[in-house]
């Protein structure tokens, strides 16, 4: 994982929660595998907000530019 992006991408990281959930909500495993699983889905979860928070920075970045460039 770099600085700025994470190893994985948004839909990726998304993709791997929301089969980690179905797994957990289905139960059938062992504690030591429920445990597993749900660290897995903090580290997905964590990885999504990092691309969300850095598509919100962008977002606001591209509109300060354009509110700059506007005539007055």
């Amino acid at each position: 994982m770099t600085a700025d992006r994470p190893e994985i991408s948004y839909e990726q990281a998304r993709e791997e929660l929301v089969e980690v959930v179905r797994k957990l909500e289905a139960g059938g495993t062992t504690l030591e595998e429920s445990l597993a699983l749900w660290e897995r889905g903090e580290e997905l979860a964590a990885t999504c907000q990092q691309w969300l928070d850095g598509a919100r920075k962008r977002l606001a970045e591209a509109q300060a530019a354009h509110a700059d460039k506007k005539p007055d």
